[in-house]
């Protein structure tokens, strides 16, 4: 038999810069100019988004030379989907977009993941800018990569691991949010206190006011601190081979509600709703202790989410939608799971726990 190797071992470097500050949108354009990272931008927000800072932005690349399009979409997790990826990506084909091209995600999750996925397969890969606009996206779907649409048949199923070149965070934006934004980001932010650090659990319980009172160093911190915790788990597991997914605490279940609801239950009420559940699980598993399921039950609903499985949703079928998750193995159902507040559990083969449904229908 003849036989050819094609040898591509490479080591690549997907360094990048995650910029917080109030007012750093403004230093993008300088940025861009400099580097010359690319002839055009294809600047991908949602109309809400559009209205706020879209035309502030494109203005600003026009006046440093830089050409850009900003191509707007309706905003709402039921649009990130295959057909407005698709739409976008006609929009930038109509437009002569090329290889030289470059795409800057101006929004909240939905967009970032949208755009990056655009970025990611867009002449088989163009670079790409997060600006985050919303809490969630600030500490979580900005970094790390993760890029993807939703289906029918779950969150995020088709998408890929494509680095950004640089984060924005403007700290600024958050004082646009309405305050139930706000409590969805702080699902977030709650979640990397349970899974990393109690002193930033510790830190949202006293200053929860402040936060909500769009204190700016109160935001800074906890922006600061989400970004820090979720930057050092994704240099040590880019492509969740195992200790990333300590970062899904709560979203196995959480999912699994979000899609059943028909997203009518956000991203932030599900996760806050999926960290008691599952946090449930791990009681009955006597990974913690019944204090700390207590505590962070209390601080969530503190923040005014919702922490109970809604009473029209069936379990078994949270349980099969559970099943369709990317996180599951082999039909089998995974989950991460607390040992204490700021501390993850761990298995003999890593952090993800193998949960037999039976159990699940049993405790929930």
């Amino acid at each position: 038999m003849e036989s050819i190797k094609v040898n591509l071992i490479k080591t690549e470097d997907n360094s990048y810069d995650i910029l917080i500050k109030e007012g750093v949108i403004a230093e993008l354009a300088h940025y861009l100019k400099n580097v010359k990272m690319a002839y055009r931008f294809a600047i991908i927000t949602d109309d809400t988004v559009k209205a706020l800072y879209g035309g502030k932005l494109q203005k600003d690349l026009l006046a440093h030379g830089l050409n850009s399009e900003l191509i707007a979409f309706p905003a709402g997790e039921k649009n990130k989907s295959r057909e407005t990826k698709a739409w976008i990506e006609d929009r930038m084909l109509e437009n002569n977009f090329a290889r030289d091209s470059a795409v800057i995600a101006l929004g909240g999750g939905v967009v970032g993941d949208m755009a990056g996925y655009v970025a990611a397969t867009y002449t088989r890969g163009i670079p790409y800018i997060q600006i985050p606009t919303t809490l969630v996206a600030c500490v979580d779907s900005s970094i790390g990569g993760k890029t993807a649409v939703d289906t029918p048949h779950g969150k995020n199923l088709i998408g890929s691991f494509y680095q950004p070149r640089r984060v924005y965070i403007d700290v600024a934006t958050l004082s646009t949010l309405n305050e139930k934004e706000i409590r969805e980001g702080l699902a977030e932010v709650i979640k990397y206190g349970v899974i990393s650090e109690s002193s930033l659990f510790s830190y949202v319980d006293q200053n929860i006011d402040k936060i909500f009172s769009y204190d700016c160093e109160a935001l800074t911190y906890i922006v600061k601190r989400g970004c820090e915790i979720k930057a050092r788990v994704v240099e040590k597991d880019e492509r969740e081979s195992d200790l990333r997914k300590i970062l899904n605490f709560g979203h196995t279940i959480g999912h699994a509600v979000e899609n059943l609801s028909g997203y009518t239950i956000s991203h932030g009420q599900a996760i806050s709703i999926g960290m008691v559940a599952e946090g449930e699980l791990a009681l009955e598993m006597g990974l913690w202790k019944e204090n700390e399921l207590v505590s962070l039950t209390a601080l969530l609903e503190k923040a005014g989410l919702p922490t109970k499985m809604p009473e029209e949703m069936d379990i078994k079928n949270v349980i099969e939608t559970m099943k369709l998750d990317k996180k599951s193995r082999g039909g089998q159902i995974e989950m991460v799971l607390p040992k204490a507040i700021g501390s993850m559990s761990q298995t003999r083969d890593g952090y993800a726990h193998k949960i037999d449904e039976s159990f699940i229908e049993k405790v929930l």
